[in-house]
């Protein structure tokens, strides 16, 4: 059985199954998992204790990064990271901004205050790492429109793993109406690209028990 164990709204398991969704890998089953009850039978998988986790064709795979370049490897088309090593390390550097200085400067102190301390009943949100968060995506999304008023995409004129990277992230914010899209019209036109691709759409139906999404948030053009 084919099975990618997730979280509806961490990043690291959105970005897979939106690579999973361009790669038009089918048969996937999704089974929610929370990190935070610390399963045996998970930690088994996932020494880490960490979503996603990947079972396919018999191979269990845990990591993001090392569950994508997995499937970079084993189905090489589409490509996800250009053929061109320059071009291909610049992906790479993006990818990696999102998963370690987005996430940690944004993402775990919005989401982590906002949604799964009320999901694991840990407590009362901090305002102080919820300020901080709202203010440093102002600097992220600003760096983004640089970017994009310079390349069709993050890193060049083609998707690209820093693409899914940083949508993966934004979308959950989006989920809890953290970003304000009104900041930077590129980066608002490059999200409703992404936003439009069918990779992309099933994620638009998670829902989150307690929490009220947006009403653009499953809209296509906003």
């Amino acid at each position: 059985m084919n099975r990618l164990f997730h979280l509806p709204l961490s990043p690291f398991s959105r970005k897979i199954r939106i690579v999973l969704g361009e790669k038009k890998v089918s048969g996937v089953d999704l089974v929610e998992e929370r990190p935070w009850e610390r399963r045996m039978d998970f930690l088994l998988l996932s020494p880490a204790g960490q979503v996603p986790v990947l079972q396919l064709n018999g191979t269990t795979l845990s990591d993001s990064t090392a569950i994508f370049e997995y499937l970079e490897e084993t189905i090489p088309e589409p490509r996800l990271l250009p053929r061109d090593p320059a071009q291909r390390a610049e992906a790479r550097r993006l990818a990696a901004w999102f998963d370690i200085k987005f996430q940690r400067e944004v993402t775990e102190n919005l989401l982590q205050e906002r949604v799964n301390k009320k999901l694991m009943k840990s407590g009362y949100p901090d305002g102080a790492r919820i300020r901080a968060g709202s203010a440093n995506i102002k600097y992220h999304l600003d760096y983004m429109g640089w970017l994009l008023e310079r390349r069709h995409w993050l890193a060049g004129e083609a998707l690209t793993i820093a693409d899914i990277s940083a949508a993966a992230h934004l979308s959950c914010l989006d989920y809890i109406n953290d970003v304000d899209w009104g900041r930077n019209a590129a980066v608002k036109d490059w999200y409703a690209r992404i936003k439009s691709r069918p990779s992309f759409r099933p994620l638009l139906n998670d829902t989150v028990p307690g929490f009220t999404v947006p009403s653009h948030y499953a809209n296509l053009d906003f």
